[in-house]
């Protein structure tokens, strides 16, 4: 896969301040927390994506002649700054949560330790990655679910905002569950199935809708699926896709892999209809794919209408996650390093409770609950905290802090999500392939409750804070009180 230099795709903010430090001698190491604070889609839960986009991105972040001689021209930059940016290069440590992960409100994806310098340059382009793939992900997940084991094809690349969206979308469908992509170009990227029909145009190009049929069967005898929809469905659609089927049988084709597509009309109607026009004429083998517009909502009602559908091309709705089209992850800084080393937390207050950021150097942990390995809540703490599985842990809400749960010693198993990606400005991780990201986000999803799955109203799964981490944000809230 080819890489992209980025460097300047970033908001001049990010640029102005660096300037501001550089002049200043101001380049202490700071650490950053890339977080977001409402799951996707009112769910309750979502996946991590985009990691390895982000290691592309600090591998080559470079200013060029070409970036150089541009910000130049800006007349916002003096020599001295702008000769510091010719020779520039991430030096400091990230930590991030793998992709395919289920992730929750609040808890750190990605961690930036680095110069102030650095660390500020990074943040536009780690959202725009983050963000747009995690959205995808998370999306993509939830119309895998709503399908109840029907596989769910990637069809939006036509409806996306643009080509990476296309590309970057279709990349994060994969991860969330999509058994294929439509987008040829993603396929060969990323190493992932495509898959795909014809349109009406096929069908209106030649003098029949039978001879159409044929032409295409003759073509694609292993992987035949007609668009019986172009003029009417039931009286002439199946009645012709049976007729191409008899034949390619009665030739001594294997049909291993045929079937039709609803492109419109009541699917669930239709379905049904088709569904026992195919089993009467001797092809019960034979699937049935719908597209139209399709969501999770809309896939959830076709299925508890009893409709005879088994694989769903969903497009729009999909790759612009239409009903929820931003993520809203934030970039924030959580401890600056004192001259001895230690970090010392920062927070940013708000009238609003959940933006009040979570200080400090962090780590997350996940509990699960021992026995059914299905995850009973998340917990922020400091990065140098340690927690022994055969003691007692008692957790709670760090806002609504009433609500608490002990875990019995020997109930429980921790694991640490954030992991090490880039240390003193080295790469240290692999990221895996795509399929292999798909499987890991297939076993994390498991470890839901369905409670928790479900499209409306799921159970929120808790996100605690350790009592240090508690008691640190505490004392800076009492002296920010103080100090106003």
């Amino acid at each position: 896969m080819c890489t992209r230099n980025l460097s300047l795709m970033t908001d001049l903010y990010e640029l102005t301040m660096m300037q501001g430090y550089f002049k200043n001698h101001s380049d202490e190491t700071v650490v950053f927390d890339m977080f977001y604070r409402r799951n996707p889609c009112d769910g309750g839960y979502a996946i991590a994506a985009g990691l390895e986009q982000v290691i592309d991105y600090i591998k080559n972040l470079r200013f060029s002649k070409e970036d150089i001689d541009y910000l130049a021209g800006l007349q916002m930059f003096d020599a001295d700054f702008l000769d510091y940016l010719s020779t520039f290069h991430f030096s400091g440590d990230i930590y991030a949560v793998p992709e395919g992960t289920v992730v929750f409100p609040r808890e750190p994806l990605v961690k930036v330790i680095a110069p102030i310098m650095e660390a500020q340059l990074v943040e536009t382009t780690i959202l725009t990655i983050i963000n747009h793939q995690s959205l995808i992900a998370t999306k993509a997940s939830r119309v895998v679910y709503a399908a109840q084991g029907d596989g769910i094809m990637e069809f939006g690349l036509r409806r996306a905002q643009g080509p990476d969206a296309g590309i970057y979308g279709a990349r994060a469908a994969m991860i969330g569950g999509c058994i294929g992509t439509s987008n040829v170009l993603a396929g060969q990227l990323f190493d992932v199935p495509v898959k795909g029909t014809h349109a009406h145009s096929w069908i209106m190009s030649f003098p029949s809708e039978y001879l159409a049929f044929k032409a295409y069967a003759d073509l694609y005898p292993d992987a035949c699926c007609l668009l019986v929809d172009t003029y009417d469905t039931l009286k002439s659609g199946v009645p012709n896709a049976i007729r191409v089927f008899r034949e390619m049988k009665d030739a001594g084709a294997g049909l291993k892999n045929y079937g039709i597509r609803l492109d419109s009309g009541d699917l669930a109607y239709l379905s049904k209809k088709a569904r026992k026009m195919l089993d009467d004429a001797g092809f019960p083998d034979a699937y049935i794919a719908a597209s139209s517009d399709l969501d999770e909502y809309l896939i959830d009602s076709l299925k508890t209408q009893g409709a005879k559908i088994t694989s769903w091309g969903v497009g729009t709705n999909l790759i612009t996650s239409k009903d929820c089209p931003s993520f809203g992850g934030v970039y924030k800084l959580a401890a600056v390093q004192g001259p001895d080393g230690t970090f010392l937390p920062k927070i940013k207050l708000s009238d609003n409770t959940a933006k009040v950021t979570n200080p400090g150097n962090k780590t997350i942990y996940r509990i699960y609950e021992k026995e059914a390995h299905k995850i009973k809540a998340d917990l922020i703490s400091l990065a140098d905290e340690t927690f022994d599985e055969s003691k007692d842990l008692v957790i709670f809400d760090p806002i609504e802090t009433w609500k608490h749960t002990k875990l019995k010693g020997g109930s429980y198993t921790l694991r640490e999500l954030l992991v090490p990606v880039f240390c003193k400005g080295a790469c240290v991780y692999t990221s895996p392939s795509v399929m292999e990201i798909r499987d890991i986000c297939e076993k994390e999803l498991n470890s839901l409750w369905d409670e928790t799955r479900r499209l409306v109203n799921p159970q929120e799964v808790y996100v605690d804070l350790s009592d240090r981490l508690y008691d640190v944000k505490k004392q800076l809230l009492r002296q920010m009180n103080r100090d106003v």
